[in-house]
């Protein structure tokens, strides 16, 4: 193989090699001294296969190719051979390629290797290559099939991915916001409304001074009904859109949120920090509250909890969020379509990060979630 003319494998290699007979029937040392005692007669039968097959000297020139070569390429033989196989190559696979090369002279064989060529005609093409290198001989003996329509297939689907993805990213961005504009409102209108009645009855109770029993025990029922009604909105507003996370930061919320869910639950979370939040972005810390509610909304219905703890941490150049109770836990398999599973997993992927949930009957639940370090921006 030339400069990295790499190849499909072993086993396509002796396929081609023997009229595609069976691999089983011989071995690389087997395929090496068939190479070196019948070299010529062997190449006469690559004519016959439709994948490209080449021998290359060490020095990266092709010594050897088959028609089917000229035919993918498009440059005539007398071409391919008075040039290094490296100026046929992509160039952004070409210091890759010479990497590769270099331990296939160094008595590795090169399996399962794709790079793209430039055609004549200026196209790419994608080649999935399996080399071997005789160094008695001082030749690479290679192999390719042609891959370019599975590749086109796979950019295919990646780009439409990418585009559901973007779109599903906007729709998120877009439900955040709307939650906290519905924030702001109850936190800044509403509650400051039943402020206002709170305080009205209390001017009541405190100037009008021959109240009945019965009277200021209503006021007073309605004063504190009032400040109860204060604390439920300001509670359903900052889970609608945890204002804290955006002025205090992710730590800060996320120890609000322990600390409410204690006092709410009398389950005690514990909270525990050991990261620098500059490497995540906005986005990525939404997602992290948002995942540490619904995990803690697990425990509240389903765990039957005693505690709970909640963890960020760095490791390495990620940084990973756990989320772990001593509950009855549960078969994951079991729950694999679980709202609250999905709803997770849905928000992981959509920031590219990896999910694992460890849970065990009788001992309790593990969710981790790892994403790659960001800058914010």
């Amino acid at each position: 193989m030339s400069y990295g003319l790499p190849l499909f494998s072993p086993r396509g290699f002796l396929l081609s090699l023997f009229f595609y007979k069976k691999l089983s029937q011989l071995n690389l040392m087997d395929m090496k001294t068939a190479l070196v005692n019948s070299e010529s007669d062997m190449f006469s039968f690559f004519e016959m296969t439709p994948d490209l097959v080449c021998i290359v000297g060490k020095d990266g020139f092709l010594k050897e190719i088959n028609h089917a070569v000229i035919e993918k390429l498009g440059y005539s033989k007398e071409e391919l051979l008075a040039n290094p196989v490296s100026s046929f190559i992509f160039p952004g696979d070409r210091e890759m390629t010479l990497n590769k090369r270099a331990g296939l002279l160094n008595g590795k064989a090169l399996f399962n290797f794709e790079n793209r060529y430039v055609t004549k005609s200026g196209n790419i093409v994608w080649l999935h290559w399996t080399s071997l290198y005789l160094p008695d001989k001082e030749i690479v003996f290679a192999i390719a099939k042609d891959i370019t329509q599975r590749k086109l297939a796979e950019k295919e689907v990646d780009e439409k991915y990418k585009k559901f993805k973007k779109l599903a990213n906007h729709f998120k961005s877009r439900i955040e916001k709307d939650r906290k504009y519905f924030s702001v409102e109850l936190h800044e209108e509403l509650a400051q409304l039943v402020s206002v009645i709170k305080l009205d009855l209390n001017s009541i109770s405190n100037h009008i001074p021959n109240l009945s029993g019965f009277l200021k025990s209503r006021i007073d029922h309605a004063s504190g009904i009032s400040e109860l009604l204060v604390q439920t909105i300001r509670k359903i507003s900052f889970e609608m859109s945890p204002y804290m996370l955006y002025n205090l930061g992710l730590d800060k919320a996320l120890e609000w949120l322990g600390n409410d869910f204690t006092i709410l639950n009398h389950i005690p979370c514990f909270f525990e920090s050991n990261y620098n939040e500059a490497d995540l972005t906005q986005e990525i810390k939404i997602d992290f509250f948002r995942i540490c509610q619904e995990s803690l909304s697990n425990v509240m219905n389903h765990a039957e909890a005693n505690s709970v703890k909640i963890s960020i941490e760095n490791r390495g150049d990620s940084v990973q969020l756990t989320v772990t109770d001593d509950g009855k836990g549960f078969d994951v398999k079991k729950q694999l379509h679980a709202s609250g599973l999905a709803n997770m997993r849905e928000r992981v992927a959509s920031i590219n990060g990896n999910l694992v949930i460890e849970s065990t009957i009788g001992r309790g639940t593990k969710v981790i979630v790892t994403i790659h370090k960001q800058t914010t921006e």
